[in-house]
């Protein structure tokens, strides 16, 4: 049985607590700034193995959160990001087995000159500071975030959901055991310790200016309030209106299979696909059996006239169904005119997120991927690779859309800023 959920009650006893832990978030984050890769390293190593070892521990506690949202009518798509068994608490682990082998990006010279007057000038990475993350039921997050933001040189404000406060809770310690073996400040990773929304407020104002940047995780409510009301700057997705278009030159079975994976592998996730485009061209021959196949795996479709034509059981979209997120066995297809209507449509729809095209015509593909002006746009896969993992980066620390700073997954170079070193031999200016 998980320990008693902690709760502080009163206004300021929180606004206390929230500014206590961002003073020592900063205090740990100008240590981690300057710790060397093996420390950083080590500590991470101490995490997955505290992870495994208190496997046990972890799903315990997960347990009492899915209890907790079944009982108040959770959805099944949310039990699912919620949920942990053992090969997800091994994804956990491995995740941070991933990161540790990454390279340090703290310190690496990204260029460097020479003036004519003989200065030298690099431009080198460093830490951002400390990061605040704010997230829902994922509680996978608490381990992807702090170590990735371990790695680059970061120190975290982790503040779970309510749904996945126990599960949040029994990850960080397992992370708190991983830098108490490295030496390095326990602060460095830090929960928020309550459910009272009050502490997302403190944390948006920025903790008295110990907050670099936030990273929201969470659905389209928590994401557009952090990026309405943050006096500090926000990596972040608003949502994950995602689509996969097939294009006239598609093959069947390719298209079949990236559709099937796009949408049903898992239906909650921000990369799940949510609208289907057909080209005009192609819906003849291949609109049915998507179709067939999408129904017969549970999928619920709502379509345009054109494709509720061609099979009865599709239900009418609407307007508001092209631009819906619905995180679930829901897809609304519709049937365009070609390509140029097809990035028309996703331009007009879309939510930047990630796009996907399907076509052997690489002239077709080529211009797909250069208009298509979303964080991720891939040809002949599924759009379920929008992750940091599956890009290589161990993990990630959210998606971003915005067009300053980070883009698509944030890994360890995107939890980087640089600054300009430059070095002289007496050069004063004229």
């Amino acid at each position: 049985m998980a320990a008693p959920l902690k709760t502080i009650d009163a206004a300021g006893d929180i606004a206390a607590v929230m500014a206590d832990i961002g003073r020592r978030a900063r205090a740990a984050a100008r240590i981690l700034a300057l710790a060397p890769a093996g420390q950083k390293d080590e500590a991470l190593m101490g995490m997955a193995e505290a992870v495994r070892a208190q496997k046990a521990a972890i799903l315990a506690a997960n347990a009492e959160d899915v209890a907790e949202a079944r009982a108040s009518g959770a959805s099944a798509a949310f039990v699912d990001r919620l949920a942990l068994d053992e090969a997800r608490v091994e994804g956990i682990a491995a995740s941070i087995d991933v990161v540790r082998v990454l390279k340090d990006p703290v310190g690496a010279v990204t260029e460097s000159w020479t003036r004519p007057n003989g200065m030298t000038i690099e431009r080198v990475r460093v830490p951002l500071g400390v990061i605040g993350i704010i997230y829902e039921s994922r509680p996978n997050v608490t381990a992807d975030a702090g170590a990735l933001s371990l790695k680059a040189g970061n120190a975290t404000i982790l503040r779970g959901g309510s749904d996945s406060f126990r599960s949040s809770r029994a990850i960080h310690a397992a992370l708190v055991q991983g830098l108490r073996a490295a030496r390095l400040p326990e602060d460095a990773i830090q929960r928020v310790p309550t459910r009272d929304r009050a502490a997302v407020g403190l944390m948006l104002t920025g903790l008295d200016g110990a907050i670099d940047v936030i990273v929201p995780r969470g659905g389209k409510g928590l994401v557009g309030r952090v990026q309405a009301e943050a006096r500090v700057p926000v990596f972040a997705h608003l949502e994950g209106v995602c689509h996969v278009y097939i294009d006239k030159a598609a093959s069947l079975e390719m298209a079949k299979k990236i559709v099937l994976n796009a949408k049903m592998r898992r239906t909650g996730v921000c990369g799940a696909a949510e609208t289907l485009l057909v080209d005009r061209a192609a819906a003849a021959s291949e609109l049915k059996p998507l179709l067939d196949m999408l129904i017969e795996a549970g999928c619920e479709v709502r379509g345009d006239k054109t494709t509720q034509a061609v099979d009865p059981r599709v239900k009418t979209a609407t307007e508001d169904d092209w631009s819906t997120e619905y995180l679930d066995a829901i897809i609304a297809v519709k049937v365009v005119d070609g390509l140029d209507a097809a990035i028309e449509h996703i331009e007009r729809y879309g939510s930047h997120h990630t796009d996907a095209i399907v076509t052997e015509d690489k002239s077709a593909a080529d211009k797909f991927l250069a208009q298509v002006d979303s964080a991720i746009v891939l040809h002949n896969a599924s759009t379920q690779f929008a992750d940091g993992g599956e890009f290589g980066f161990g993990a990630e620390i959210g998606i971003a859309t915005g067009r300053l700073h980070a883009r698509g997954p944030v890994g360890v170079e995107q939890l980087t800023s640089f600054k300009y070193r430059v070095r002289g031999s007496g050069q004063i200016r004229p």
